[in-house]
C-alpha cells in the first residue's frame, strides 16, 4: 500500500540562500560611494539637487530591478523544489473475523456509553468500530448471528466501508437464537484459503449455543486445524439486569429484571482448543480492556519504506531574474539613458 503525503515546498541546497543577505549590504554600498563619475567638475554642488531628485526617480528603480534580478538568481542556485514524500507500507497483515452475537438477549441494558445506560449490541458496535480503526493494515471481516449466522462484510481493507455495515447492524435481522457453533464455521470458512501468516476470530455473545447444525467445540477444533486462533469474549454481567419489554400509554419503554447468565467455561473450552483466549466484559471500561489486550496480543508487522518524489521550481526563478535583469538593461539605456 503507497501513501502520498502532502506536497511540501523545500531547497535543495538551502545554504545558498544566505547570499542573500550580501544584497541589502551590497545596496548600502552601491549607494553610499556610487559609481565612476562620466564628468568630472571642480565641484559637484551645483547640481547636489537635480542628482538627488533624478536618483530618487530612476537611479532606486533601476538599482532596485538589478537586486531583485540577482535575488531571483541566488534562490534558483538553492535548487527550490515542490513534491512529496510517498510511503511504501508492506504488512505481515492478520486476518481478523469478528463474529458479533444479535440474538435478543443483547438488548439488555447492563452497559453504559458515556453517561447514559446502553444495551449490549450499541456498545458492541461503539468499541467494535475503535477496533477496527487501530487495525489500518489488517483485513477484517464480519459474521453476526443469532438463530443462525449471516455475513455482514468479508475480509476487507476498506475499514470506513467495514464499520458503515457495523453501523447498519441490528437486532431481530435473523430469527432468534444463539448458533455459536455454526458463526464459527462460518468464519473460519471465510479464512482457511487466505494466506495471512495470523488468523484469528474474535467471538463476541452473551449466551450459550441452543441453535445451529454445528457444536461450538466441533467448529472450534476445524479452525485449529486451520491455524486459527478464537479469542472469546462473554459480555454482560451476572444476575438480574433490565431488559425492555415493550412500551407503555405515552410510548416510553418498560422495563424488567431478567436473569441472564450463561456457561463461561465452555467458551474458555473453546479458546483453549485453538490456542486463543477467553475474556469476561461486564462493563464498558472492561469490554475496551478486553479490544485493546487482543490488539496487543496479534501485532501487525508493517515495513515502512519512505521515498521523495519532486519537481525543480529553479527555471522559473531564473526566467524571473532574467525578466527582471533585461528589465533594468533596457530601461536603463532607452528611458532612463544615463550620460556615457
Amino acid at each position: 500500500m503507497i501513501q502520498a503525503g502532502p506536497e511540501q515546498f523545500s531547497f535543495a541546497h538551502p545554504w545558498v540562500l544566505w547570499f542573500l543577505l550580501a544584497l541589502p549590504v551590497l545596496a548600502i554600498l552601491k549607494g553610499r560611494f556610487g559609481g565612476t563619475p562620466a564628468v568630472t567638475f571642480s565641484s559637484a554642488s551645483v547640481l547636489a539637487g537635480l542628482g538627488r531628485r533624478r536618483r530618487s526617480r530612476a537611479g532606486a528603480l533601476l538599482a532596485l530591478l538589478s537586486h531583485l534580478a540577482l535575488a531571483g538568481f541566488i534562490v534558483a542556485l538553492a535548487r527550490p523544489q515542490l513534491g512529496s514524500t510517498l510511503t511504501r507500507i508492506q504488512a505481515s497483515g492478520v486476518d481478523i473475523m469478528l463474529v458479533l452475537d444479535v440474538s435478543k438477549s443483547m438488548l439488555a441494558e447492563d452497559f453504559t456509553i458515556g453517561n447514559r445506560r446502553a444495551n449490549r449490541i450499541d456498545t458492541v458496535k461503539v468499541v467494535t468500530e475503535k477496533f477496527i480503526r487501530s487495525r489500518a493494515n489488517d483485513r477484517i471481516g464480519i459474521v453476526a448471528f443469532a438463530g443462525r449466522p449471516y455475513l455482514v462484510s468479508p475480509l476487507t481493507l476498506d475499514h470506513d466501508w467495514l464499520i458503515a455495515n457495523l453501523d447498519r447492524l441490528q437486532i431481530g435481522m435473523v430469527e432468534d437464537g444463539t448458533a455459536i457453533g455454526s458463526a464459527l464455521a462460518s468464519a473460519a470458512n471465510r479464512l482457511k484459503d487466505k494466506e495471512a501468516k495470523t488468523k484469528i476470530i474474535v467471538l463476541l455473545t452473551d449466551g450459550d449455543n441452543n441453535a445451529g447444525r454445528v457444536t461450538p467445540l466441533t467448529a472450534a477444533e476445524a479452525a485449529a486445524s486451520l491455524g486459527i486462533r478464537i479469542y472469546a469474549i462473554g459480555a454482560g454481567t451476572d444476575g438480574p439486569v433490565p431488559f425492555p419489554v415493550g412500551q407503555d400509554m405515552l410510548g416510553r419503554p418498560v422495563y424488567r429484571q431478567v436473569e441472564m447468565k450463561f456457561e463461561e467455561d465452555k467458551l474458555r473450552q473453546l479458546a483453549s482448543v485453538t490456542k486463543g483466549e477467553y475474556f469476561r466484559a461486564t462493563d464498558t471500561k472492561s469490554l475496551e480492556k478486553v479490544f485493546s489486550a487482543i490488539d496487543k496480543l496479534e501485532k501487525t508487522k508493517v515495513e515502512v519504506e519512505k521515498f521523495s518524489q519532486y519537481r525543480d521550481l529553479f527555471p522559473w526563478f531564473v526566467g524571473v531574474g532574467l525578466v527582471l535583469l533585461c528589465g533594468e538593461l533596457g530601461l536603463s539605456h532607452t528611458l532612463w539613458r544615463r550620460l556615457p
